[in-house]
């Protein structure tokens, strides 16, 4: 059942690929929506039959390269599973979106419908060479999206840039995972055989020098400072679909990779550096929020936040790995806090990138003070804006609240300083976004020349759908956020005892 989640787009873009070419590109997007479909539905049955408290589960497991001790062997937890789901909802409702797009559709269509298939197979993956396979494709695949459908030849600049940083990040990635390789008695890549096994426990510098190495490769990819400078033109140039899908799923691995990889496979190294994680999350804190408050760019500016909230993931995890000052309940609320942001980070973010798609498509640009007084033109799009700009900054009752609430406070314990700095974040944060919204939606109405002679209009069915639909998800989770919580805690606790053995 999990692998069939896991190709089943693969599946469907071969035979759009092999069909005739006479196959209209209305047709190409609708085949996408059903398939998107079918694998979320595949999922919410997973979900059902899914118990929370028993550990790994639907896994499977064969051999691949055994010379190498590499296996395909996948399986999800309450890790992995939220960000599945996730990941089927949000490839789903970019597909919807996508009902607009009329450019070179099948290859667009086919290039998402990898994309979707290798970050499923990353989330689920339970080997190193698996999820490294998984994690240097997906660069691959939306290097393509950015420069064949991003904003002409500065798309090509910023995709190469996104390239070539994430792709040296993966080599780091896979330095570590080989040095872990050698370490482990016998030699395998298997994740859950090392975890039990933890071959680097008392190995000192070699440990810490594994621990560098896969660090900075997820470092890049998540992207906390100084390794998110790839970020903001790759978002800004990029088609709304595919920064939707990079900020929402992709830039997941990346933190996803500290959770399920660097902190139970290396617990003694992440440890003795645990005080660095927190300062660079703390850091990237504040550095994305104040960057951010600077832009004019609408979307460059939503690319800022998310370093910002990701250097919140970065300060749980870091926190979850200091004993002293802390307890264990503290350190499980801020793995569970740190899983909770990576899933409401994709809904609500995705929906802000989609949004900025709409808007740009409208004015053809991103600059906020080239547009004044939008609500009286476009009520629908200026309210669906304002609620997701106060759903990204934390407000009770979205998903956001939820997920902040449960990192400062698992973290306060140990970490007091770092989290008070933290906080600073959601008050930039705030301020950023109540600057945004006052300077495009309020005041003397004002468009750009290259809005048409009839006016701008106001969101379409195929915008609004997928965007209140991501938000009514994030809602769901301010508002009743035990269902998602059941999954995440007990994986949470059984990561913070790895980390504590």
């Amino acid at each position: 059942m999990l692998s069939l989640v896991t190709f089943l787009p693969l599946l469907v873009c071969v035979a759009l690929l092999l069909w005739p070419r006479a196959l209209p590109d209305r047709a190409c997007v609708r085949v996408w929506i059903a398939a998107a479909a079918a694998d979320l539905a595949l999922v919410v049955a997973l979900w059902a039959g899914f118990d929370a408290g028993g550990g790994m589960q639907y896994e499977q497991r064969m051999r691949w390269i055994p010379s190498a001790g590499v296996g395909y062997h996948v399986g999800v937890d309450g890790l992995s599973l939220p960000l599945v789901a996730l990941t089927c909802l949000l490839f789903l409702a970019v597909a919807v979106y996508s009902l607009r797009e009329t450019r070179r559709v099948r290859s667009y269509v086919c290039l998402f419908l990898f994309l979707q298939t290798v970050s499923l197979g990353l989330f689920v993956a339970l080997d190193l060479i698996l999820f490294f396979v998984f994690f240097d494709l997906s660069i691959v695949g939306m290097f393509f999206v950015i420069a064949g459908w991003g904003h002409g030849e500065r798309a090509r600049a910023a995709a190469l840039k996104f390239f070539l940083y994430t792709f040296i990040g993966s080599l780091a990635l896979l330095l570590g995972f080989i040095g872990l390789y050698l370490a482990a008695a016998p030699h395998t890549f298997d994740i859950t055989d090392l975890t039990r096994s933890n071959p680097l426990a008392g190995r000192g510098l070699y440990a810490g020098l594994v621990l560098l190495a896969i660090g900075v490769g997820l470092a890049v990819k998540t992207p906390t400072v100084p390794f998110h400078t790839w970020l903001p033109p790759a978002h800004t140039d990029a088609p709304a679909a595919g920064s939707a899908i990079l900020a929402g799923v992709l830039l997941k691995m990346g933190t996803y990779g500290f959770v399920r990889i660097a902190m139970p496979l290396l617990p003694g190294s992440w440890r003795h550096y645990a005080l660095v994680v927190v300062v660079i999350g703390a850091l990237s804190v504040v550095y994305g929020a104040l960057v951010a408050l600077g832009q004019t760019d609408f979307k460059r500016m939503i690319a800022y936040t998310s370093v910002n909230h990701m250097g919140y993931i970065v300060l749980a995890v870091g926190a979850a790995g200091t004993l002293a000052g802390s307890d264990v309940q503290a350190r499980s609320l801020a793995v569970t806090g740190a899983v909770t942001q990576m899933v409401s980070h994709g809904l609500i973010t995705g929906a802000l990138f989609l949004l900025t798609g709409v808007l740009h498509d409208r004015g053809q640009t991103y600059a906020m003070d080239a547009y004044s007084g939008l609500a009286a033109h476009t009520p629908r799009f200026a309210g669906v804006t304002a609620v997701a700009a106060f759903a990204s900054l934390g407000i009770p009752g979205f998903s956001g609240f939820v997920a902040e609430f449960q990192i400062l406070t698992g973290s306060l314990a140990s970490q007091t300083i770092a989290t008070a700095i933290a906080v600073t974040g959601i008050l930039l944060t705030a301020a950023l976004f109540l600057r945004a919204l006052r300077t495009m939606f309020l005041g003397h109405p004002r468009l750009p020349p290259t809005v048409p002679a009839g006016g701008i209009t106001d969101l379409r069915t195929s915008e609004a759908v997928p965007t209140v639909t991501l938000m009514s998800v994030a809602l769901l989770i301010g508002v009743a956020p035990r269902w998602l919580l059941d999954v995440i805690e007990p994986a949470g606790r059984a990561v913070t005892g790895l980390v504590a053995r």
